[in-house]
């Protein structure tokens, strides 16, 4: 436990507007909120000009988390919601029987550790898929903010909304949904997100393992593996261990469509 918490990197929380010296691995902070690339993915998604330069007077930090570090652990205080500035994050629950759960994957211009605000405690763990960097928003700062900004506000609440929507969707997947459905689903979410990127929607790397989409999925490994093999007997996908090129989009869409509608 000792060695796993030295591979954590401190978060340095500064002004955003203010220039500061750093040591070790910590950067420099150069982009705001009001020049980031992922601000009609990320937390200034509408507001407005004059509202998101109000975001770069924010006191946040940044932070690098290497390949299989954590972020944060169950059970940790709850003080920041962590924005994704690259790579890839896994979420997951730990079960009674000691399983793990994994109950996300987040990427550039998503948020993480709203789970953390019923309890003050976060609930999940969460994971780097890959070399990854967040920017850590106080949750304190923020609120205080928005209280005296009724657009941030509803922004901050559509965030939260957009949470329940994802679990809501996994219950779905779980619930109602046979191993080709929920694969085709996970796949055509994925695709979705890359396209909102500027990614290609059809070809593209899974940074999580097999085991962990069955996991999310409610799968057993054997059952995703023999999916993904199926899928390529169709013609639908090409896979080549974790690069995948939806071959023929409007069939994996059917089934899901099918099931919705």
């Amino acid at each position: 436990m000792q060695a796993a918490a030295t591979l954590e990197a401190p978060i340095r929380v500064v002004p955003r507007a203010r220039t500061t010296t750093y040591t070790s691995d910590v950067p420099t902070i150069t982009t705001l909120c009001s020049t980031c690339h992922l601000k009609d993915l990320c937390l200034p998604c509408g507001l407005a000009g004059n509202e998101v330069q109000r975001l770069d007077g924010l006191m946040f930090g940044r932070r690098k988390v290497k390949l299989g570090q954590p972020l944060f652990h169950e059970g940790d205080k709850f003080q920041f919601i962590y924005a994704v500035r690259s790579g890839t994050f896994k979420t997951s629950l730990t079960l009674r029987d000691g399983r793990q759960q994994v109950t996300g994957f987040h990427m550039a211009g998503e948020l993480m550790g709203m789970d953390g605000l019923a309890s003050g405690r976060h609930a999940s763990v969460s994971e780097a898929l890959e070399d990854a960097e967040v920017c850590a928003i106080p949750y304190a700062h923020l609120t205080d903010l928005a209280a005296h900004n009724p657009n941030l506000q509803h922004i901050v609440g559509r965030l939260m909304s957009r949470e329940i929507v994802r679990e809501h969707s996994l219950m779905m997947l779980l619930g109602s949904m046979n191993a080709e459905e929920r694969l085709a689903a996970f796949l055509l979410n994925l695709s979705q997100r890359m396209k909102a990127r500027g990614y290609s929607a059809s070809e593209f790397h899974l940074r999580m393992s097999r085991a962990e989409i069955g996991s999310y999925l409610g799968m057993k490994l054997e059952t995703v593996s023999r999916t993904f093999s199926l899928f390529q007997q169709q013609g639908i996908l090409e896979v080549d261990k974790k690069h995948v090129r939806i071959v023929d989009l409007e069939r994996l869409s059917y089934a899901v469509e099918a099931r919705v509608q």
